[in-house]
């Protein structure tokens, strides 16, 4: 698998834009003057070998008789390294010599005349490298039959271009040097409000807004939300955003607290009466032990559980910590399996643990036995008789879980994700037939609510066949390292799935209950 570049940063690629941009002007620029440069002098020296050409036929023809002769060379008044060379009809070279200084002028050499072959007698200009001499500009007239061939040397010329290269050159790299300097440092000047801007952005990024924690976000600075520049407009469109961010989220939390605060009071409000109907329908049944007099008790003892779910929801709803009491995992957990198994004789109910490896756990010892309760409940609601379900305790040294294991028909798949949901259940409808089994779709809830105030974990893993909810519960410090109890971090939500999470290695042994 092949991976992604890692991106530069905008800074970066500005200024490598910047710096290859300047780097091409530079060298057109360098480039355009040595091409000028050399088209002048070049022109120059042609001109001037036009001329020296035509006074190299003029001083041959003095002596039209001597088709070799050279004369006129002698004569004063040639520019040092002057070539001529005087060609038969046929363009062959018949004799050849070069000025020198304060000299007579010197024969060429039959390899320095062979560079000089092959140069037609029209007038054209050409360039020849002539071994001892160096580049020459060469051109060769024919003025009624006499036919010289002029050459001026071309090393000032080269020199001159050099030198202009080099100059170029190092001018170019200096000012390309500051060029890219100065553009660092106001791209750098100048994308620091941007800077600010994405710092400002991770700040808010980072805050706890899953749990409705918006207030005191952090705000781009005033002087990086000027409308009139780029980043300015990014800035102020950030501060608007979390402008509108903080007041849905307190807006979201007003609407929940009015909620826990309808659920807490409705809860308040209606256990008075409910106790009201409660006693009367005691009376009643004793006065007239009648079926309906014991189907309202029944009806009322069923409300006023329903009230009392709504109203440990709306406490745990609101983060209360509980009570700091070290509680054993495996006597609640065995208390808990021989209550059910008195109250659900049909099912079999089987219990693993080590009663010589206790599983300590701080929290509040009434909702932990609620906690088990609910998902022994949960299994003899939801599946036949003579469904086996299986209760585990593991402990380890930094938590300890509790397995409730049965083999029913599993639950639904579409309803496994929602399972720890307040009023989930299998039967859509609210409707409820006298004497009908089930509840009202709070024991998960509130067991995962439990769970969650004590620091823990629950999920849930079902197929036909095998259903599983774990629990697991941070173990108590030891009695020698224990700090005072401070209110317990905000858990992970409850999660369903096929991987529940284990910790420390399970010690398990059957135990038979009488």
């Amino acid at each position: 698998m092949s991976r992604r570049p890692r991106s530069r940063s905008l800074r970066t690629r500005l200024l490598t834009l910047v710096t290859v941009t300047l780097a091409c002007v530079c060298a057109t620029l360098a480039l355009t003057t040595v091409l000028a440069q050399r088209a002048s002098l070049t022109g120059s020296l042609d001109e001037r070998l036009d001329s020296a050409a035509e006074r190299s036929v003029d001083g041959a023809a003095l002596h039209p008789e001597h088709p070799a002769d050279l004369a006129f060379l002698h004569r004063g008044g040639h520019p040092e390294g002057l070539l001529a060379a005087r060609l038969d009809a046929a363009g062959h070279i018949v004799s050849a010599a070069v000025v020198t200084q304060d000299a007579a002028p010197r024969t060429l050499s039959s390899a320095q005349r062979t560079a000089l072959t092959g140069i037609p007698a029209d007038g054209s200009v050409h360039t020849r490298t002539v071994p001892g001499l160096g580049t020459y500009r060469l051109t060769a007239l024919d003025a009624s039959g006499i036919r010289v061939l002029t050459g001026l040397p071309m090393d000032d010329l080269l020199d001159t271009l050099g030198r202009l290269a080099e100059t170029e050159a190092v001018v170019s790299a200096a000012g390309l040097a500051v060029a890219v300097g100065a553009c660092a440092v106001v791209i750098r000047r100048r994308l620091r409000p941007l800077g600010r801007v994405a710092a400002t952005a991770a700040d808010v990024s980072r805050a706890p807004l899953g749990r409705g924690r918006a207030a005191g976000l952090p705000r781009v600075p005033e002087r990086d939300t000027d409308p009139g520049s780029e980043s300015g407009q990014v800035g102020a469109a950030l501060n608007l955003m979390i402008d509108h961010v903080e007041a849905s989220l307190a807006e979201r939390r007003r609407g929940e607290e009015r909620m826990r605060r309808f659920l807490a009071d409705a809860s308040h409000e209606l256990r008075t009466p409910l106790a009201s109907i409660a006693g009367y329908a005691e009376l009643m049944n004793r006065i007239a032990p009648d079926a309906a007099w014991r189907r309202v008790g029944a009806e009322s003892a069923r409300m006023t559980a329903l009230v009392e779910d709504l109203l440990l929801l709306a406490r745990l709803d609101e983060g209360r910590p509980p009570q700091s009491v070290e509680v054993d995992l495996v006597g609640v957990v065995a208390e808990a399996v021989r209550q059910v198994r008195v109250t659900a004789p049909g099912h079999r109910w089987q219990l693993r643990l080590r009663p010589d490896a206790p599983a300590p756990v701080t929290g509040d010892d009434t909702r932990l036995r609620r906690l088990v309760a609910g998902l022994l409940a949960n299994a003899r609601m939801h599946t036949p008789p003579g469904t086996t379900v299986t209760v585990t305790v593991e402990s380890g040294a930094t938590h300890h879980v509790v397995l409730v294991q049965d083999d029913g028909p599993g639950i639904p798949p579409a309803l496994l994700p929602t399972v720890f949901d307040c009023f989930t259940r299998a039967d859509a409808s609210r409707s409820r037939a006298p004497g009908a089994a089930g509840g009202a779709g709070l024991g998960l809830a509130i067991a995962a609510g439990i769970t969650a105030a004590h620091g823990g974990r629950i999920r849930a893993d079902s197929a036909p066949g095998r259903t599983e909810f774990t629990v697991e519960l941070p173990a108590a410090a030891p009695s020698w390292n224990r700090t005072p109890a401070t209110p317990p971090p905000a858990p992970p939500a409850p999660q369903s799935g096929r991987q529940p999470v284990r910790s420390g290695k399970a010690t398990s042994a059957q135990i038979t209950l009488p």
